[in-house]
């Protein structure tokens, strides 16, 4: 036993010493990701908080007020238009109990006057336009903003007529994969693997075991955006469904095991974005910054804008 302890204490040791300084160190395993763009202000489907949701309005007020990247979700009609919609049944959003595939374009329904925002609860949005908005109308509105797209379903057809339009607008580096459910990542990564796209669910597991079990600097990452909630808006601003998510203890732990910077510095070393949502108080955007992220989305671009101008002009004068 002891000449197995002999072996074993300085392998062990010598493992731990090489984790930690390739941890700080990634750039001798791992060539530096270079995305085309980097983003501080990101709007959560267009600015919810503010303009409907996911409507031409609130991504015009977005991009007025001076947001970075747009975050929307995408779902195929029954005639087979990409339409922007959070989510796939128009209940929520327009009254009407009824799936967007089971309909045409032309049926689609307007948005209700007000929106309850879901990240602040309590809180309603409305705006003069109530229409929903096609994808291909945002990519030719803005031909140069980055578009972060999350695919709910799995579902081929709208993997590749997101992908044809993405190829058809030449905006493969600026559009990018979003998904938590790694299956329909494969398939959106099959599709079109030019494009850049973040961790799932799962991959965000996989990765937060990889840097607490020292593997982490070893391991090449492909994703370039590692997106999640902040834990303090949980049962504060946001309200989830009945779970584990309800229990304080469960997001304390989620707090502490998650919010690491010295894992979120060894990913921006490696050029990986972090975006902490949905922050829509002054003291959460301050708070996902003060954790290491790299952006904060918003329901509430004006919000953001004017933290992010007032922080700048301080440091400025500092």
């Amino acid at each position: 036993m002891s000449s197995f302890m002999y072996y074993l204490l300085p392998a062990v040791g010598g493992y731990t010493i090489a984790s930690l300084y390739l941890l700080k160190n990634p750039h001798i395993l791992h060539k530096k990701k270079q995305t085309a763009f980097h983003c501080t202000h990101i709007s959560h489907r267009g600015g919810s908080g503010e303009r409907i949701e996911s409507t031409m309005e609130a991504f015009t007020h977005a991009v007025d007020v001076g947001t970075e990247m747009l975050e929307l979700d995408c779902h195929l009609t029954q005639d087979g238009h990409v339409i922007v919609s959070h989510d796939e049944n128009l209940l929520r959003q327009t009254g009407l109990d009824a799936n967007i595939s089971d309909l045409n374009l032309e049926e689609i329904p307007l948005y209700k006057e007000q929106l309850e925002v879901t990240f602040y609860t309590g809180r309603y949005s409305t705006g003069s336009d109530r229409k929903f908005v096609l994808l291909e109308e945002v990519f030719r509105k803005f031909p140069k903003m980055p578009v972060n797209i999350e695919v709910k379903e799995l579902n081929i057809d709208l993997i590749e007529k997101i992908s044809a339009l993405v190829k058809t607008y030449d905006r493969e580096d600026i559009t990018v994969w979003a998904s938590v459910e790694t299956s329909i990542m494969k398939e959106c990564r099959k599709v079109n693997s030019t494009m850049p796209y973040m961790f799932t669910e799962t991959r965000g597991m996989q990765l937060l075991l990889l840097y607490y079990t020292g593997l982490l600097p070893f391991i090449a990452l492909g994703e370039s955006f590692l997106q999640y909630y902040l834990p303090q808006i949980i049962n504060r601003t946001y309200i989830p469904e009945p779970g584990i998510l309800r229990n304080r203890w469960a997001i304390c732990l989620i707090e502490k095991l998650t919010l690491r910077k010295a894992l979120f510095q060894h990913l921006k070393d490696r050029g990986i974005q972090i975006h902490l949502f949905v922050c829509n108080e002054e003291r959460d955007i301050e708070a996902a910054f003060a954790a290491g992220a790299t952006g904060v989305m918003t329901d509430y671009p004006t919000l953001l804008a004017d933290y992010l101008r007032s922080h700048r002009q301080a440091k400025k004068i500092s």
